[in-house]
């Protein structure tokens, strides 16, 4: 929690390589957290790279738990329609 956190900090600041750091340890510490696997999708395709960020969209989605503002995700949906591969 408290690396997601800091990594929310980091992205309101602008500072997209230090929220990924945060993020990608947050997903490492629990990956079963889909907002952690969000947050560092949304980073990795803020920084272009978008095949990383695809699959960590897919880790959202499975590990949601139901959370609607992952699920109904434009960006999220955009990389990785349902249906289309898992």
């Amino acid at each position: 929690h408290k690396h997601n956190e800091e990594g929310i900090a980091e992205w309101n600041k602008g500072n997209f390589e230090a929220a990924l750091m945060h993020f990608q340890t947050a997903s490492k510490i629990n990956g079963s957290v889909g907002e952690s696997h969000f947050n560092e999708a949304i980073c990795l395709d803020k920084l272009g790279k978008h095949g990383a960020a695809t699959m960590h969209f897919k880790a959202a989605r499975a590990n949601s738990g139901g959370n609607m503002k992952i699920l109904k995700s434009k960006i999220l949906n955009d990389h990785a329609p349902v249906g289309e591969g898992s």
